[in-house]
């Protein structure tokens, strides 16, 4: 996945983005849907998105500029998993992207999941994922 525009990844606050490390999965991503555009997989097994990521992207995932890949109709959302042993009963909770990668940030071995969700089609796909380098 490509930085912004501001050369952050998707929204990463300034000061977060020099202590977090990046797995980018667009590789996979690439695969995947090179699959399904040739026919090897059908769009029910590639947009199977769970009830409860439908709803959390509906209400708290941040609207991105690409459009879904496989429908090519809704613009992406985007949602951030953030989990640490420090979050106590918000470990694995739901986080708009730019508070998950703060609070990523400032916890020793925190790690943060952004996945991108289509609320027209279902699709979903594990997008990037962070992990603190040290603690802030």
């Amino acid at each position: 996945m490509k930085p912004g525009t501001n050369g952050r990844p998707h929204g990463a606050p300034r000061g977060a983005r020099a202590s977090l490390g990046m797995v980018d999965y667009t590789l996979a991503k690439r695969a995947l849907l090179r699959e399904f555009h040739g026919g090897l997989m059908s769009r029910f097994e590639l947009c199977d998105a769970h009830p409860e990521l439908l709803r959390a992207a509906r209400h708290v995932g941040e609207p991105s500029k690409r459009d879904c890949p496989v429908c090519r109709k809704e613009r992406l959302r985007l949602l951030a998993y953030v989990y640490a042993d420090g979050l106590k009963a918000d470990n694995g909770r739901v986080w708009q992207l730019e508070e998950g990668l703060a609070i990523t940030a400032r916890l020793r071995g925190a790690a943060c999941y952004v996945v991108e969700v289509c609320l027209g089609c279902n699709w979903n796909h594990l997008s990037e994922a962070f992990t603190a380098r040290s603690a802030g």
